[in-house]
């Protein structure tokens, strides 16, 4: 995998890539759009960060290269690149549970709260992560 040099851009299967951990002055990109929804991300060593329609969707700190992002009503899926612990923060549907999957290894569930935010690490040091998130009905 290699970072996103454009900032941001749609894969010819519909998800996202987006983020350059390996840059150390701050990028951005305001008004990407896809299917009517405006995409922001502002990307750099010390964070990335993606947003859909003024909303938060994903952030890494320290900054990360995110593949092939895609959300559904029920599954958020990513494949993740960075260069070591890194906290991620998603803003999903408020107060509820969702299971987190990383390589397809459960390692628990999480409940969103009052604002929709979840919050867990992953060792991006060794390598890329796949990550997956379920809503649990």
């Amino acid at each position: 995998m290699a970072c996103v040099e454009e900032k941001i851009r749609l894969e010819t299967d519909g998800t996202l890539s987006f983020g350059n951990y390996s840059v150390s002055e701050k990028q951005k990109l305001d008004g990407f759009e896809v299917n009517g929804d405006l995409y922001k991300v502002k990307t750099h060593n010390e964070v990335t960060r993606l947003e859909k329609n003024s909303k938060l969707l994903l952030e890494s700190v320290p900054g990360s290269t995110v593949h092939n992002f895609k959300l559904t009503e029920k599954v958020i899926s990513y494949d993740i690149e960075g260069y070591e612990d890194t906290r991620l923060t998603l803003e999903l549907e408020p107060k509820t549970e969702y299971r987190i999957l990383i390589d397809d290894v459960n390692v628990g569930k999480m409940k969103s709260n009052l604002s929709g935010k979840i919050n867990f690490s992953i060792d991006l040091s060794s390598r890329p992560q796949n990550v997956k998130i379920e809503k649990i009905p």
